[in-house]
Order: structure tokens, then sequence, then C-alpha cells
């Protein structure tokens, strides 16, 4: 081979290796723009979808931040959820958090530097005033408390929902990870895939750290739903992704999703 036909090789492949890498660029969808919330609702316990109360979830420095310096002198169980607005069924989500902040005045002690990001989550539209909990999927994030203690994080919990784990069903509520424990108010890489009704992988930080399958609806944790919602045996197939907020300030920021639905068609 002549140099010139070595080097029309080279640029070649250098070319195409770019183009890959463009297109997969390309591939992965920011869901929140680091200015407002826009193509987000929120569903806060007790309000009408779309009460965001006392602006629960704000934009703040180029994150989605939790806070509740408007909520007065106590929390009173007001559990809400931020619902992107377009359902998904096969996917792969990125994102990062942290724990800010203390927790708020009363909010439950199980709170304490606990998040998460509901996902195959009932439309928010559907729910009624004062349900709780959305009938979904949750990944659910821990913060270490400086204890010694190991505190997983990217964890699973089923409000309404039940899952098979190493192809049995599971009706545990929350189930841990095998991640390593991250304490203080560092950022915090997580992902989820999810294909359909079929498997789930929880990766945090580039590890899987849970993997389990055939999500459904079953079980308790959901308070005061409609019963037409909750139709106990049938497979999650697809629903809405949603940013949690139960009386620990967090953040969020770098929000991805890449749609796999057409490739698994």
């Amino acid at each position: 081979m002549n140099l010139k036909f070595l080097s029309a090789l080279f640029f070649c492949a250098l070319t195409l290796g770019c183009s890959s890498k463009k297109n997969e660029t390309k591939e992965w969808k920011s869901l929140f723009n680091g200015k407002d919330l826009q193509g987000w609702t929120a569903k806060i316990y007790p309000y009408e979808v779309g009460n965001n109360f006392a602006n629960t979830f704000r934009v703040k420095n180029g994150v989605i931040q939790v806070n509740y310096d408007g909520y007065g002198e106590k929390y009173d169980d007001r559990f809400g959820h931020l619902y992107y607005d377009i359902p998904y069924s096969h996917y792969h989500l990125k994102l990062e958090y942290r724990f800010y902040g203390e927790l708020y005045n009363e909010a439950p002690s199980y709170t304490l530097r606990n998040s998460g990001v509901m996902f195959h989550s009932q439309d928010p539209r559907t729910m009624q005033k004062n349900q709780d909990w959305p009938i979904s999927i949750e990944m659910q994030f821990l913060g270490g408390l400086g204890d010694g203690k190991e505190r997983t994080t990217g964890n699973m919990c089923s409000p309404g929902t039940h899952i098979f784990l190493n192809g049995e069903l599971n009706t545990t509520h929350c189930i841990n990870s095998t991640s390593k424990t991250y304490h203080g108010d560092q950022w915090v890489k997580a992902e989820v895939i999810v294909l359909g009704d079929s498997l789930i992988q929880h990766i945090i930080e580039g590890d899987t750290v849970l993997t389990y399958s055939k999500p459904q609806i079953g079980g308790p944790v959901v308070n005061n739903f409609d019963p037409r919602m909750k139709a106990d045996g049938k497979a999650l197939k697809e629903g809405f992704i949603a940013l949690q907020s139960e009386g620990q300030p967090v953040e969020f920021r770098n929000i991805y999703l890449k749609d796999l639905a057409k490739k698994n068609k």
C-alpha cells in the first residue's frame, strides 16, 4: 500500500469514529434545560397536580433544587414528585444528585438523606389530591449518615408495585443495592436502564449495583389512590419519570435520557 492510500484510510476511519461519537451524543436528550422547569409538572400531597407548593421544586444555579423554606413550622408529610411530561418505555436515564442542608422539621426520620427518582410511574393527572405516592418503581438515593455504618444507594423501592429478583417474585418494599456508601454533599452519578416490563438495571458511578425484572402493579404503601389505577398483577411496560421530595433538601443536575424504544422494536 502506498502512503497516500494509508493516509486516506486513516482519515476515513477517524472521520467515521468521530461521526459515530457525534451520533451517540445526539441520542442523549437533555430533560432539563438548566433555566426553568419547562416540561415538568409537580404533584405534591395533598394538593392538585400542577401546584408546586411553596416553590418546592425550583431552579437555582443551573440545578433543580428541592427546598422547603416556604413550608412553615412543619413538613406535614407533604411528599412531592416532579414529573417529566413525556412517558417512556425503553430507555437509559442518567443524572447526578447531591444532598445538602438539614432534614426539614418533623419530616419522617427515614427520609434523612433520602430521595430518589421514580419511573414507570402512573400519570400524575390520574392521582387523587390526597394520594401520597405514585404507583411506580423507585431508584432510591441514600446518603451516608457519618455513623460508620454502610448505607447503600441506588436501591429499589416499590410503592404499589412488585418486581422479580433472581427470577422470583419479590414483594419486599425496598431492596438494597451493592453500592458503596457516599457521605457528605458530594455529587453522585446515577443511571437506570429500563427495558419495558423486562430487564431493569441500576448503575452508580459506572458500576451496576442492582438488576431485576418484570415490574408489575401490586402491593401496599400507596394510599388514597383511585382503584381504577391499581390493577394488581398488571405488567408495567411504560410510565413517567419523576424526581422526589420527601423532607430532605436535594439537588439534581445533568439529567439525560437515551430512548431505546426504537432499538427494541
